[in-house]
C-alpha cells in the first residue's frame, strides 16, 4: 500500500472515531448550580435537559439576580462542552480546533 493510501486510510478512522466521541458527547449530561437558586442540565448537543429553581428565588426582588444566575449556569455548561469537545479532538486527532 503506498503511503497516499495509509494517509487517506488514516484519516478515515480518525473522522470515525470523531464522530463516535461526537455522538457519545451529544448524549452526555452537563450539571451545573449556580448561586443554590438555579440547577441546569444541558445535553452534550448544547439542548437544555431540565433548569430548576429555587421557588424562594422567584421573589420579585430577586429578579435581576436570578436572571444572571440562570445566564451563568448555561454559560458554565456551554463551556463545558466546549472544553470536552476540544479535548476529544486533541485526544484523537493530536490538535485542538480543527473540526
Amino acid at each position: 500500500m503506498n503511503q497516499m493510501q495509509q494517509m487517506f486510510q488514516q484519516a478515515q478512522r480518525m473522522q470515525r472515531e470523531l464522530q463516535k466521541a461526537h455522538a457519545e458527547l451529544e448524549s452526555r449530561e452537563f450539571k451545573v448550580e449556580k448561586s443554590g437558586m438555579v440547577e441546569a442540565i444541558v445535553m452534550g448537543d448544547r439542548s437544555i435537559k431540565s433548569l430548576n429553581i429555587d421557588k424562594d428565588a422567584l421573589d420579585p426582588e430577586n429578579k435581576e439576580m436570578l436572571e444572571e444566575a440562570i445566564t451563568l449556569a448555561l454559560n458554565d455548561a456551554f463551556q463545558q462542552i466546549n472544553k470536552a469537545n476540544e479535548e476529544i479532538e486533541e485526544k484523537i486527532t493530536g490538535q485542538r480546533g480543527l473540526f
